[in-house]
């Protein structure tokens, strides 16, 4: 797991290589409005990493960078609250962005399905969901909850891959750009301090 900012600027730097990147973030979110980043993972075609944001003295600027690069494709899978955090994190929205979740709706998965669902039908691969509720602000992290982590975006390689695909043949690729462009708004993220307190009193349960 990279621990240095030295590491994470060589990982990036292999990463910026690829056509595309798939990305997904592991946070603690209880009763403060923004999450806390706990866990970064990334996979390109060829390389695949765990960041370790809660690493003392880590910058985590060249993954910002990385980010904001607009040569590479930066896929998620339910984009928003990934999006969120970096946005929180380093006043960035990343660009160009796929959204698998909604590109498997343009293409007729059905509304809102999940990973699981989607690697289940695309791959046919069961994942194990055993570390699903992991606090993962705790450390060490042991070997089997690194390694579901970093099936989040091993899996969404191939998943991407097939969406893509069959978009392009349907011609539905315009579809997906539309909803791209809402969840690339800087306003749907920047929310007005008096707004963002009221989302945390509604979390709380507070009147």
């Amino acid at each position: 797991m990279i621990e240095t900012t030295a590491q994470l600027e060589a990982a990036c730097q292999e990463l910026a290589k690829s056509e595309f990147i798939t990305i997904d973030t592991e946070f603690l979110r209880e009763t403060t409005f923004w999450p806390e980043l706990c866990l970064i993972q990334m996979a390109s075609p060829t390389t695949e990493v765990l960041v370790d944001p809660l690493a003392k003295g880590l910058d985590l600027k060249p993954f910002f960078e990385l980010m904001a690069n607009t040569a590479v494709m930066k896929v998620f899978h339910a984009a928003r609250q990934d999006i969120e955090i970096i946005f929180n994190r380093g006043n960035l929205i990343p660009h160009p962005i796929f959204d698998t979740q909604v590109a498997a709706m343009v293409c007729g998965f059905g509304d809102s399905v999940s990973y699981d669902q989607l690697v289940s039908r695309i791959k046919n691969i069961q994942i194990d969901k055993s570390s699903r509720f992991t606090d993962w602000s705790r450390r060490p992290l042991s070997e089997k909850q690194l390694d579901y982590a970093l099936a989040d975006v091993t899996h969404l390689r191939d998943v991407y891959l097939s969406l893509k695909e069959q978009l392009e043949r349907e011609g539905r690729a315009s579809w997906l750009l539309e909803e791209m462009a809402i969840l690339e708004a800087r306003e749907t993220y920047d929310l007005h301090p008096d707004d963002a307190w009221q989302r945390l009193k509604m979390r709380l349960g507070k009147p």
